[in-house]
């Protein structure tokens, strides 16, 4: 199986396909793809485009378009910079281009906010980490191709820490959009097998 982990810097559920392969023996060709360098050296990653990759003969694909310009959190900005409406279009046009690769699972993560109302493309699943073991509170919105949705599993009771909590600095987008190891450790057990 084929799988590419598109716009992902951390390694974090590209790292946790390839433990699940090798795990069980798997031999998958695991990849991720992001603009930036990856921060785990575990697996191999291509800093460039995803775009120029999508017609590669991937089976799987999990990607994570950024959601400065599509997320509910920022949108109204839209009213005070006018320059931003233009920028959300290109992200919703960069979604859907995504969304229709030649790739027969595609999972799109990305926050609750206008994918829907731009693209047609609805959400699919919407869960927590604190679902999959991790005691973080922040709605999960998942787009759904060719694959099943998630099973919970491992539920940590409250209290819980805002994933979305990070004080103002020059790399809070980045750490803001790190995945949880949870839902990553799920997403390779329960779509790292089809076959």
């Amino acid at each position: 199986m084929r799988i590419l982990i598109s716009c992902e810097f951390s390694g974090i559920v590209r790292d946790a396909f390839i433990r699940r392969s090798e795990t069980n023996n798997l031999n998958h060709e695991i990849i991720s793809c992001d603009l930036l360098p990856s921060e785990s050296s575990f697996g191999p990653h291509l800093q460039t485009d995803v775009l120029g990759l999508l017609d590669n003969g991937w089976d799987l694909m999990i990607a994570f378009p950024p959601c400065t310009y599509l997320a509910r959190s920022g949108i109204h900005r839209n009213r005070d910079f006018p320059s931003r409406e233009q920028k959300t279009r290109d992200a919703a046009t960069f979604f859907k281009r995504l969304w229709n690769a030649p790739i027969p699972r595609i999972c799109i993560e990305n926050p609750p906010g206008v994918i829907h109302k731009l693209t047609g493309v609805p959400v699919h699943q919407t869960v927590h980490p604190w679902q999959f073991g991790d005691p973080i509170s922040k709605t999960v919105c998942l787009r759904l191709k060719g694959l099943k949705p998630l099973r919970h599993r491992k539920y940590v009771p409250p209290p819980y820490t805002s994933a979305n909590d990070h004080p103002a600095s020059y790399d809070r987008a980045q750490n803001r959009s790190r995945f949880f190891p949870g839902i990553a450790a799920a997403m390779a057990e329960q779509w790292g097998s089809y076959d």
